[in-house]
């Protein structure tokens, strides 16, 4: 075969209309060999080619009669010494980190391990190649048409966390041969489904093509969620429906949801990699340079740091592992036209030696890079080590999956004492957490539920987790929920039971929905879906996370009670760009917002820090938003008082006077299973009867109006 030299950039193989060019990182190998194959069930290469050239500890070269379709992989020579933090082992066929298509996935074999169990860990020399995953050349030619990204600002945007897989695999209205993949995410009733929700933005669990582990097949079980990334750049082959190749059927499911006006977010990992820890398999990066791309334990560089739980965690101070993440987020950008990124375990990202930096290398590098720092950025603002835990330390650019906001509205609703104070705060943005940092309300992602625990049914059905069908003896899974079952543990046929727990339900979206930054609805919890108790569901690839779409009559009005909230949303008091000053704003009749007690005054710092209280109510000024539009007008919003009651009797709420000509009219109350348009109107300074465990919203109008249309 003809060869010749070529160039140590681009990484992987690269298709340049006349030959590929294949380029590979690694600082300690002594040597590296392209291996190619004839097919997908091939148990050996059938070339081996060495790479002589070596650029800048870049191995490359270029093949001029290689061809898109190309199946390959990498054998890589060196020191096999897992104390000094080396495990190069040319036995084991390795996936190139910068394969843009994955052919084919891994089959489970004693030979997919590069160390010898039992004989003290020393070199095995059994050759995997008939069971180790296989890279193939693209041609990455598109036609993309007139697409164009939404590019939704952020304090319009509405997320949706969704699983390509679970969201159509039973969906009835979806040919059967697309359910579960990315043409089906893109099937008619489904975008309309989501447009019907005010989604402005999927947010989509991992799709970087993934392994199983092998102690789950064992098990007849998989990792679902896919938090197990084997390429940075592939799309999971799993998820493509075979009508054309992954990468192909991705790019048009991008397409279709850029043409309905709906954004792609990506969930990414880039913290850890499938290998695991020190007795995990040897796929990629472990055996073409794993004291490179791996953080060792500098007292036992056998041994990996481990900041994720996962095994290992990516050395963040090595700048060709800095380079393969920047590459990787590009090329989902410019190649794939995806709109955005979620970063699990972010805090791990700032790690440079041992703490948290917020101004670390990665920060630097994205806050410079012309293309990355224009999409959406989301993190995940913790990991599992020491001082992991960084909501709202984040810097501008980024905003946060809110924790405390999660934590507070849960505390809140199931009743808890010392929560209003809290709730406030969450409620009108978390300026605490954002406002010193120069970042706006928006910085928050307010979320109730998930996909990391309880669905919003289980919430309020489970005190306890029954994680049993892992297999892990209930083991695993967090024990703190902050959930109430409402009276009975999981299934009831208590009508009482029920009425609440439908209650909750409402009390948990309106007040998400009602919330300053910006709202994230779990996928499913729209169609009372439920994991019947399980809160680390990972495993389960089964009915167990899959959406059901035939819904009950009580399934049905809760969704219609949903889609009424959408429309409340859409006032533009309550998509603010900047947090509340707590002042008449430019002329305002009142306070931009005002917290009342139930006796209609304005609430004292007595009644913030009561122990005992449990209702509160909440105006926002229409008329004081202090903020322009983009032809310059202010903007003006519709007046709202939010009444709010967590505990179990009902109560007597006075509602705040106003001038004479308007009145309070009911547009939401979370105590009626069927959502009501247009309710009574009630005059301010009358006493309303709130209803335990409830939330009311009233909406200013004028007299007149509601005189000649009610």
């Amino acid at each position: 075969m003809r060869t010749k030299p070529g160039v140590p950039y681009p990484l992987g193989a690269t298709w340049d209309g006349k030959g590929v060019n294949f380029a590979i990182f690694s600082q300690y190998a002594t040597r590296v060999e392209l291996c190619l194959f004839e097919t997908v069930d091939a148990k050996k290469e059938t070339r081996r080619i060495a790479m002589t050239e070596q650029t800048d500890m870049v191995w490359h070269i270029y093949l001029p009669d290689a061809r898109p379709g190309w199946l390959y992989g990498y054998r890589v020579h060196g020191t096999y010494d897992p104390l000094s933090g080396h495990r190069f082992n040319p036995n084991k066929l390795l996936i190139d980190p910068y394969a843009k298509e994955i052919a084919r996935t891994i089959q489970w074999h004693d030979a997919m391990f590069a160390y010898t169990a039992g004989e003290g860990l020393g070199a095995d020399t059994r050759d995997n190649a008939a069971f180790a995953p296989l890279g193939k050349v693209i041609d990455p030619a598109y036609s993309w048409g007139n697409d164009k990204p939404p590019r939704h600002p952020w304090h319009e945007t509405l997320i949706y966390e969704t699983h390509v897989k679970g969201l159509t695999a039973r969906h009835p209205e979806v040919p059967e041969t697309l359910r579960g993949t990315y043409s089906g995410l893109i099937a008619e009733p489904v975008i309309k489904h989501l447009q019907t929700l005010g989604v402005t933005a999927v947010e989509l669990m991992p799709v970087h093509h993934h392994i199983d582990d092998r102690f789950l097949v064992k098990k007849g079980l998989s990792n679902y969620w896919g938090y197990n990334t084997l390429s940075y750049f592939a799309p999971d082959l799993r998820y493509s429906s075979g009508t054309m190749n992954p990468v192909d059927e991705f790019k048009l499911m991008v397409r279709t949801l850029h043409a309905k006006g709906i954004e792609v977010i990506l969930d990414v990992v880039y913290n850890h990699t499938a290998e695991g820890n020190q007795f995990g398999p040897t796929l990629s990066l472990r055996g073409i340079d794993n004291l490179s791309y791996y953080r060792v334990d500098p007292n036992a560089k056998d041994r990996y740091i481990d900041y994720t739980g996962c095994g290992n965690t990516l050395n963040m101070t090595q700048p060709h592992v800095l380079q393969l993440i920047m590459d990787s987020l590009r090329y989902w950008i410019q190649e794939m036209h995806v709109d955005g990124f979620r970063f699990d375990l972010a805090s791990t990202l700032a790690r440079e030696l041992h703490d948290v930096d917020r101004l670390g290398s990665f920060f630097d590098i994205v806050h410079q890079d012309p293309i990355i720092s224009q999409v959406k950025l989301i993190a995940e603002p913790w990991d599992l080590g020491e001082g992991g835990y960084q909501v709202g330390n984040f810097p501008v650019l980024w905003t946060e999956w809110n924790g405390k906001y999660r934590d507070t509205i849960r505390r809140f609703w199931k009743g808890d004492g010392c929560q209003v104070a809290e709730l406030a705060t969450r409620l009108s943005g978390s300026s605490d957490l954002y406002e010193h940092g120069g970042r706006r309300p928006y910085a928050s992602i307010n979320f109730i539920t998930c996909h990391d625990g309880f669905p919003l049914a289980d919430l309020v059905s489970y005190n306890e987790k029954h994680n049993e069908a892992n297999g892990e003896d209930n083991r695993d899974g967090s024990s703190y929920n902050d959930s109430w079952n409402c009276g009975v543990e999981g299934p009831t046929d208590n009508p009482r039971i029920q009425g609440l727990r439908e209650r909750q339900k409402r009390n948990f979206m309106a007040t998400l929905f009602l919330s300053q930054g910006v709202p994230m609805i779990y996928g499913g919890d729209e169609l009372s879906r439920t994991q019947r108790g399980n809160n680390n569901a990972y495993c389960q690839d089964n009915d167990i996370t899959w959406y059901h779409w035939q819904l009950n009559p009580q399934q049905k009005a809760f969704l219609a009670f949903i889609r009424q909230l959408v429309e409340i949303r859409k006032n533009p008091v309550l998509r603010r760009h900047r947090f509340f000053q707590g002042r008449q704003i430019r002329g305002s009749e009142t306070k931009d917002i005002t917290w009342f007690s139930p006796s209609g005054h304005e609430m004292t710092d007595a009644e913030w820090h009561n122990d005992c209280w449990q209702a509160m109510g909440m105006r926002l000024a229409g008329d004081a938003i202090g903020e322009v539009d983009r032809e310059g007008q202010p903007i003006v919003g519709k007046t709202l008082l939010i009444l709010m009651n967590a505990s179990t009797a009902s109560i007597p709420f006075l509602l705040p006077a106003h001038h004479k000509n308007v009145r309070w009219q009911m547009v939401l109350n979370t105590a009626y299973e069927v959502p009501e348009r247009r309710g009574p109107i009630e005059k301010g300074g009358t006493s309303f009867q709130l209803m335990d465990h409830s939330l009311v919203v009233f909406q200013l109008k004028p007299l007149r109006r509601l005189s000649n249309g009610h």
